[in-house]
C-alpha cells in the first residue's frame, strides 16, 4: 500500500512538472522570458525556480546533494530572486535541461527512500524542520502545481493558449465552446454584483 501511495504521489508530481514545461512549447525567447506581472513572473523563471526547489527539497533536505549545480544556485540565499528569471546568456535549453536532470536526481531520492524516511528543512521553523519524504512529496506537488498554474495564466496572457497538457487540455473543446460569450457572461455577472 505504501509503495502504491509513493507511486501515486510521484506521478502527480511528475504530471505537474510536465505541465509546467509544456507551457513553454512554441514560444520565442522574448515571450519565454518577459515579465508579465508587476512582480516579474515569467515562464522560464518559473521553470528555473521549480528546478531550484526540487533540488533543495529532494536533495539538500535528504543529504543527497545535486551533482554539478548551476553557478547561480549557491547565490539563492544572498541574491534576491536570482532563480526567478533567466539571464540573457542562459539558454532555454540549459534551463529546461537542468529541470529534467533535477527530475532524475529527485526521482532517485524518491525511489531510494521510504515515505517515512526523515530529512531536515533547515529554512523552516525549528519545530517543523524534521520532515518525512511523504510530507515533502505533498509539499512539492502543491509547490509545482502552484507554479504550473502561474505558468498557465502567463501563457494565456501571451497567446491565449490554456489547459493542462497537450493530450488533455482539461477545457471544453474550442470548437464546441463560445469563450467570448462565456467571458461576457462572467463580466456581466461581475458588473451586476458590483451594482453597475
Amino acid at each position: 500500500m505504501t509503495d502504491d501511495l509513493k507511486h501515486h504521489l510521484q506521478r502527480y508530481l511528475q504530471t505537474a512538472r510536465e505541465a509546467l514545461l509544456w507551457k513553454l512549447d512554441g514560444l520565442g525567447e522574448y515571450d519565454l522570458r518577459r515579465p508579465l506581472t508587476p512582480t516579474g513572473t515569467n515562464l522560464l523563471g518559473l521553470v528555473k525556480h521549480c528546478a531550484a526547489t526540487d533540488v533543495e527539497y529532494f536533495g539538500l533536505c535528504f543529504d543527497r546533494p545535486f551533482p554539478d549545480p548551476p553557478a547561480w544556485f549557491p547565490l539563492i540565499e544572498t541574491v534576491p530572486n536570482i532563480e526567478m528569471w533567466a539571464t540573457a546568456d542562459e539558454t532555454t535549453e540549459s534551463i529546461t535541461g537542468l529541470y529534467k536532470r533535477v527530475w532524475d536526481h529527485s526521482n532517485a531520492t524518491i525511489d531510494a527512500l521510504d515515505l517515512d524516511s526523515e530529512g531536515t528543512v533547515p529554512w523552516w521553523p525549528e519545530e517543523r524542520r524534521t520532515v518525512t519524504l511523504g510530507r515533502i512529496l505533498v509539499h512539492m506537488i502543491a509547490e509545482t502545481n502552484r507554479h504550473a498554474g502561474h505558468a498557465d495564466i502567463v501563457r494565456e496572457t501571451i497567446d491565449g493558449a490554456a489547459g493542462l497538457g497537450e493530450r488533455n487540455s482539461n477545457l471544453p473543446p474550442a470548437d464546441q465552446f463560445d469563450w467570448p460569450a462565456y467571458r461576457d457572461q462572467v463580466e456581466q455577472a461581475a458588473r451586476t454584483a458590483a451594482g453597475e
